[in-house]
């Protein structure tokens, strides 16, 4: 049995912890080594470190971490990310000595060139690809890398705990509202998400189905999103894929 520690860190980062009932523990994305170093008191033994992208925020914590600690480290295969990390790639099932069970890397582009999401049993870690209520910035893929990534996602299966790497949920929830003001189920997602964030809880884990009920990024193959991306772009956008195109540019001028 597993379970999720959410560590804060920077303005809106989370440090992933997925513990399991023996302590032994994996850290996803440390940007910073000191949220994690401050939790050792017992609560959890990490055994592993995973990283989904080369951004600072995710890894500038590695170093101290694996001096500290003497753990290995998982990574995409990228220059740009050191520390003497053993690189993964799509579809590698990733043994970690003192952990159970298998840990699945999915190739998820779009973000970044080598960006990779890893799948823990029913718990998924992506990173800054599926965010609640969005997906991340199109910093080096394209809306089509970005497009297909998320739909390997979504063909996960609806109870899969979705944990991204930063607490977006109500600034997304405010464009989603924008782009589907009917949607009920979106609705009542972001009365709870104001309710978490007023006590202070995260808004994460999300889940792949209620994504799929809310987050306008999964729902672009549905006519209201396509109606809403044509009334912004002027034009029509008769793809799926051009709908996502429509829907990533106009997120980004978003106010």
């Amino acid at each position: 049995m597993h379970s999720l520690i959410a560590l804060p860190a920077f303005n809106d980062n989370y440090i992933w912890v997925l513990r399991a009932s023996d302590g032994s523990a994996i850290v996803i994305d440390p940007g910073d080594a000191e949220p994690v170093l401050q939790r050792l008191s017992g609560s959890f033994r990490p055994v592993a470190i995973l990283i989904t992208h080369h951004h600072a925020d995710h890894v500038g914590g590695v170093s101290r971490l694996r001096e500290a600690l003497g753990i290995p480290c998982f990574a995409p295969a990228d220059e740009r990310i050191g520390d003497a990390c053993t690189r993964v790639v799509d579809g590698d099932s990733i043994a970690i000595d003192g952990w159970a069970d298998r840990i699945q890397v999915l190739e998820t582009h779009g973000h970044t060139r080598s960006h990779v999401s890893f799948l823990a049993d029913n718990t998924l870690f992506c990173g800054d690809t599926l965010f609640s209520l969005g997906c991340g910035r199109l910093f080096e893929g394209s809306s089509s890398d970005m497009h297909a990534s998320l739909q390997r996602l979504v063909a996960l299966p609806a109870a899969t705990q979705v944990c991204c790497a930063h607490e977006y949920t109500q600034s997304n929830g405010r464009f989603a509202l924008t782009v589907e003001p009917d949607n009920v189920a979106l609705r009542a997602r972001l009365r709870e998400v104001e309710k978490l964030r007023a006590s202070g809880a995260p808004t994460l884990p999300s889940t792949i189905g209620s994504e799929l009920d809310c987050n306008p990024f999964l729902r672009v193959h549905l006519p209201q999103i396509r109606r809403a991306a044509e009334a912004y772009a002027q034009q029509s956008l008769p793809t799926p894929e051009r709908v996502f195109s429509m829907l990533r540019s106009w997120k980004d001028s978003f106010q």
